[in-house]
């Protein structure tokens, strides 16, 4: 029998001022959507559901993001850049390792720390050098840029058993395969989809308890007003350095993901495009929620996923309009604008719980 006050006391990490979604209802409604998640490969066939593994994907990668630049107050406009430097770096050491290991799970690894070292280099010289706001997010495209173009010119190099391949990419990049020697498993289809479900659900519910402890408290302090949070005794270089290290960690971890999943990689990842596109999900859902993001990308993944096969200008048009349109009726995102009007149609957002106390909505 479920211990109540267990409950509770998950309850209490899991919810905050910090995140939407704090009732009862809201957390019905979440199990029937992860149930749904996880039913679905008995709905559908291997194609779609190879898809929105992909979807799933880009999902954690709007996650990094939304900590980074709503919750954060750090403009990132690189986080692809991280993205790309982790399913490199992932294509690299899968290929020159997965004879010797068998398995994948270095690669993995390999792809987050190389990420988080890069990042924390960059983010040194950025926030203890003061650069702050605006320049940040030149800073941050720049870098993307650079990179994308550096990997342009990489036809005839070779990294260990990898090709870098150039404006080809890096092609025969292993699937996930977790274990090592005679004991590794290649994940299929519906396994791999399974496990890039469980790491989005773990991913949402750990920022949710990240961001209502009291680190969050102090991120959005940052956010806020950053001075004043220096004059109260924090370091706010080091607590910035470290928000910006972790969530693009994240970002290359979504990258490895994806290489994987593809069995390929391309220096596209970092252009301008591909930068913006993340920018448009975080600010279209609301940035400053973790829901938000999420639903968008995932819809405007899919939308855009549909667009491309009529033609690929029609996905950044209709990406630009949804972007102006979401910036001029919906500025802090439309996830939250619905929510506030479903508050209002409720009676200010009031959830009552099945033991009759009264909760609120977020």
């Amino acid at each position: 029998m479920t211990d109540p006050g267990r409950i509770e006391r998950l309850r209490d990490l899991l919810e905050g001022q910090n995140t939407l979604g704090n009732s009862t209802r809201f957390w019905y409604g979440f199990v029937l959507v992860v149930a749904f998640v996880f039913a679905y490969p008995l709905l559908t066939n291997p194609f779609v559901l190879k898809v929105n593994t992909d979807y799933f994907v880009w999902m954690i990668l709007a996650l990094s993001l939304a900590v980074v630049w709503g919750y954060t107050g750090i403009f990132n406009f690189g986080q692809t850049a991280f993205f790309g430097i982790g399913a490199y770096t992932f294509g690299i050491v899968g290929i020159t390792l997965i004879e010797v290991t068998g398995g994948t799970n270095v690669a993995i690894l390999a792809a987050v720390v190389v990420t988080v070292v890069a990042s924390a280099l960059l983010g040194y010289f950025m926030f203890y050098g003061e650069i702050r706001g605006l320049y940040v997010a030149i800073l941050t495209l720049a870098v993307a840029l650079t990179l994308n173009l550096l990997l342009v010119r990489t036809t005839n190099t070779t990294i260990g058993a990898a090709e870098i391949g150039g404006n080809n990419g890096i092609t025969g990049i292993p699937s996930l395969t977790l274990g090592a020697g005679p004991f590794s498993t290649t994940l299929g289809i519906t396994a791999q989809y399974y496990l890039v479900a469980v790491l989005l659900v773990a991913t949402y519910l750990g920022l949710r308890i990240l961001l209502n402890s009291y680190y969050g408290y102090v991120l959005l302090a940052i956010r806020e007003d950053e001075d004043r949070t220096r004059m109260l005794g924090y370091d706010v270089r080091k607590l910035k350095l470290i928000a910006f290290s972790l969530t693009a960690g994240l970002a290359g971890f979504s990258g490895a993901l994806h290489a994987a999943w593809g069995n390929f990689i391309d220096p596209t990842v970092m252009g301008l495009t591909a930068a913006s596109v993340p920018i448009i999900w975080v600010t279209v859902g609301g940035r400053n929620t973790l829901i938000g993001p999420l639903v968008a990308a995932y819809a405007l993944q899919s939308i855009s996923t549909r667009l491309s096969t009529v033609g690929s200008g029609y996905t950044n048009i209709f990406l630009g309009a949804v972007f102006v349109l979401a910036v001029l009726f919906f500025p802090d995102g439309l996830v939250p604008a619905v929510v506030n009007r479903w508050q209002e149609r409720t009676g200010g957002g009031r959830d009552i719980d099945p033991a009759g106390t009264t909760e609120a909505e977020t």
